[in-house]
């Protein structure tokens, strides 16, 4: 039986730093949903929309020259954000770098990754750089499953990204990127949770004011 949203939201904690079983099996629940919705997707549609993501990226996030950035792999059907950085390591523009699962549970390391380099199979297959130096980076694009008008974001369910947020020593400038049919009211959002500091979509996005004027 599914988790019922309207009961959590009548306890008056829409929002609020809770958790409790029924949370985490909303949680589940809408993750699987979100999941399977995504890869329901018609490919053009997936890849329309990635289309708009990038253009949106190149007008109001791209970092200043010699910047790091965090970038992912994608898997199923997350966002695909090569193409847009691969042309920008081509110029020598920026340096790329993406995550790595050392020891579970853990924070994640960044590691140096040059377009074209052989990649290993890492935690879930998914590739990673086997060597290169561990970074940190200026700017993170984080995929999302889903997320919510207050910025925060909905994973996978291992909390990688914030406790990797959480260790950094310096905070990187966090966006998430994802399908505007991700979005929900709310996450219920815990302690442990960071918001992302916009997220962009095909659809509306949620930025900062700095970046208001070039919403798309």
């Amino acid at each position: 039986m599914g988790v019922n949203l309207d009961t959590l939201q009548s306890s008056g904690n829409t929002g609020c730093m809770m958790m409790d079983r029924t949370v985490q099996a909303w949680r589940k629940q809408k993750r699987a949903e979100l999941i399977a919705a995504r890869q329901a997707m018609p490919a053009d549609e997936r890849r329309h929309a990635g289309d708009a993501i990038r253009a949106k990226l190149e007008r109001i996030a791209l970092p200043r020259v010699g910047a790091a950035i965090g970038l992912y792999w994608p898997i199923r059907h997350e966002v695909n954000l090569l193409p847009w950085a691969g042309a920008l390591a081509r110029s020598d523009r920026i340096t790329l770098c993406l995550p790595v699962v050392v020891t579970p549970r853990a924070p994640l390391e960044y590691r140096r990754w040059v377009p074209g380099e052989p990649l290993q199979r890492g935690v879930w297959d998914i590739p990673i750089p086997g060597q290169g130096a561990v970074l940190s980076p200026d700017l993170v694009l984080a995929p999302l499953v889903g997320f919510d008008r207050a910025g925060y974001r909905l994973g996978y369910g291992g909390g990688y990204f914030d406790r990797t947020l959480a260790a950094a020593p310096r905070r990187p400038t966090v966006i998430g990127v994802g399908y505007a049919g991700s979005a929900l009211e709310t996450i219920f959002p815990q302690e442990h949770d960071i918001p992302m500091d916009a997220i962009l979509t095909e659809g509306p996005d949620i930025l900062p004011a700095m970046w208001g004027a070039h919403a798309a």
